[in-house]
C-alpha cells in the first residue's frame, strides 16, 4: 500500500470511530491533578511556575476588565502548547494540523471579543472601522477594507497555526525519508541529512511553542481593542 506524505494529516479512526477527541483530551493527563498540598513534587512546582509565567505574559497588555479572560486564555495556551509538542512525537496525530480544528478554536473566541466590544463600547468598536481624519471620498472604501480585515482575522488565526505546523511536519517527513533512502548508497550524505533533520526538529519544537503563543497573544490583543 503506497502512502503519500499527506496521509499523516488524516484524522485517525478505530473501527470507524474517530480518535481526534482522544488526541485532544490526552494532554489533560499531563497536567497536575488537584491536591490539598501546595507543593507535591518538583514537576508540579515547575508546571505551576510555567503556568504563572504564561498568565503574566498574557495579562500584561490587558487592563483589569480583561483579566476575567485569564483562565480561558491560559488554558488555551497550555492546550495548544501540549498538542503541538506531542504531535512532534513519532506515530502521533496533531489535531491542530486540521484547519477545521484551528478555525473551531479561532472563530468563537474572536467572535466573543468582538461581541464584548459591541456590548461594552459600541461607538469605540465601530470607530475602528474608520480611521480619524479620513478624506470624505475615501470613507466608503476604507470602511469596506477595514470590515474585510476585521472579518478575516479568525481565518488568519486558523490558517497561520495550521500552515506552520503542516509545513514543519512535511519537512521532517521529507528529510527523514531522504535520510533513509541515502543511507545504503551515500552514508556520508545521509549523516549530513540526519544532522539537518536533528536541527529541523529543534526548530519545529520552537515553532510549536511560538505558534501556540502567537495564537493566544493575538486573541488577547483583539480583546484589548474591545475592552
Amino acid at each position: 500500500m503506497n502512502l503519500s506524505f499527506f496521509d499523516q494529516f488524516a484524522s485517525p479512526s478505530l473501527l470507524g470511530i474517530p480518535l481526534i477527541l482522544l488526541a485532544m483530551t490526552f494532554p489533560a493527563l499531563l497536567l497536575p491533578s488537584p491536591n490539598n498540598r501546595w507543593i507535591t513534587s518538583r514537576l508540579s512546582t515547575l508546571q505551576l511556575w510555567f503556568i504563572n509565567l504564561i498568565t503574566k505574559q498574557l495579562m500584561t497588555p490587558l487592563n483589569k476588565k480583561g483579566h476575567k479572560w485569564a483562565l480561558i486564555l491560559t488554558s488555551l495556551m497550555i492546550f495548544l502548547l501540549l498538542i503541538n509538542l506531542l504531535g512532534l512525537l513519532p506515530y502521533t496525530f496533531t489535531p491542530t494540523t486540521q484547519l477545521s480544528m484551528s478555525l473551531a478554536l479561532a472563530f468563537p473566541l474572536w467572535l466573543a471579543t468582538l461581541l464584548t466590544g459591541l456590548r461594552n463600547q459600541p461607538t469605540a468598536s465601530l470607530g475602528h472601522l474608520l480611521p480619524e481624519g479620513t478624506p470624505t471620498p475615501l470613507i466608503p472604501a476604507l470602511i469596506m477594507i477595514e470590515t474585510t480585515s476585521l472579518l478575516i482575522r479568525p481565518l488568519a488565526l486558523g490558517v497561520r497555526l495550521t500552515a506552520n505546523l503542516t509545513a514543519g511536519h512535511l519537512l521532517i517527513q521529507l528529510i527523514s525519508t531522504a535520510t533513509v533512502a541515502l543511507l545504503p548508497t551515500m552514508p556520508t550524505v545521509s549523516l549530513l541529512t540526519l544532522l539537518v533533520l536533528f536541527l529541523l526538529t529543534l526548530l519545529e519544537v520552537a515553532v510549536a511553542m511560538i505558534q501556540a503563543y502567537v495564537f493566544v497573544l493575538l486573541l488577547s490583543l483583539y480583546l484589548q481593542e474591545n475592552i
